[in-house]
């Protein structure tokens, strides 16, 4: 495999899917983001932690996650990590609904709920579901990078079986685990379609009870910070002050402010600030108008509101309806 230069690109080009083999010596600081697509993340080598809307995962090498449209994640690099080496496959909603049927819908491998790290598929050489959903992402990997006669129909096609082997793995992994749910029919308006009902931000339940106990600082800590990040999920279209969080959580503002940036690796503004944002846009897509949207996502002002959508997203909030 050809290693591909990185870029901070967080915007999809084709209407299918789109893959990257990337190999760096030193892990580049990403920021967290999110997008409309889903994405599947393998790791190939380094020590690194994936943050995934306020859940951090540790990654071994040949690890898969999975990763919802708009949930917020960025890597963790851990100092004196060896070369950083990961495949990365971003996939359009409606082009995977489209190989779906009435009895496989193969997005639902996203939608499956399971205890604690649902997203996760450790890497397992004695699994041969899991062993082909790694072959099956550096066969696609081989093949869209190749000239030869008809290496992206080839592609296409290695594509749909590592869809189906991942469902494969998931739907497995549901009927072991306690508590596990999932879709059964595709359903089009699934994600980002305009349906009559507005939704409400896409966000992973984040309770006490659903992490791991942990005595220690940094374990209480994150307990912490896992459980602002669900207060300000629900609380985003309001108006929202460090005080406010603070009081709820009965902690100073300094320790929110320092204990949230070093957790996240953002200030609680910021979070707060795209949790609008991603609000916003939601409501845009379903045609609530922009001057509306404004302050049903929790903006004071349409100017203010402007300008935070059109740095984050590329365009203005009108484009977004139009």
């Amino acid at each position: 495999m050809q290693s591909q230069s990185f870029t901070q690109n967080q915007n999809m080009h084709s209407q299918t899917y789109e893959i990257y083999y990337y190999r760096e010596a030193v892990g580049p600081d990403i920021a967290i983001h999110h997008h409309s697509f889903y994405e599947v993340y393998q790791l190939l080598s380094g020590d690194v932690s994936m943050w995934v809307d306020g859940r951090i995962y540790p990654m071994q090498r040949g690890d898969i996650l999975l990763i919802h449209p708009q949930a917020l994640h960025r890597p963790i690099i851990h100092p004196g990590s060896d070369v950083y080496e990961r495949i990365v496959l971003w996939i359009k909603n409606d082009y995977v609904l489209s190989l779906s049927d009435d009895f496989t819908n193969l997005t639902d491998c996203f939608a499956q709920t399971v205890p604690w790290q649902q997203n996760l598929i450790r890497a397992d050489h004695d699994d041969a579901q899991i062993t082909a959903v790694g072959n099956h992402l550096m066969t696609l990997v081989n093949e869209t990078q190749s000239s030869a006669l008809g290496a992206q129909l080839y592609a296409n096609g290695i594509f749909l079986q590592f869809m189906v082997e991942l469902n494969r793995v998931m739907a497995k992994r549901c009927t072991e685990e306690p508590g596990c749910t999932n879709l059964t029919k595709p359903d089009r308006n699934r994600y980002g379609s305009s349906t009559a009902d507005v939704p409400a931000v896409q966000k992973t339940p984040i309770s006490a009870a659903a992490i791991p106990e942990d005595r220690s600082d940094a374990g209480q800590n994150a307990a912490l910070v896992s459980r602002i990040l669900a207060y300000i999920g629900d609380h985003c279209h309001e108006a929202l002050t460090l005080d406010r969080i603070a009081d709820s959580f009965f902690i100073s503002k300094y320790h929110l402010s320092h204990t949230f940036s070093r957790e996240v690796g953002i200030p609680v503004y910021r979070y707060i600030t795209i949790r609008r944002l991603m609000l916003a846009k939601q409501l845009l897509e379903c045609g609530v108008p922009a001057g509306e949207v404004c302050y049903r996502a929790g903006f004071n002002d349409y100017a203010g509101f402007y300008r935070a959508f059109k740095a984050e997203y590329g365009v203005s909030p009108r484009e977004i309806i139009h």
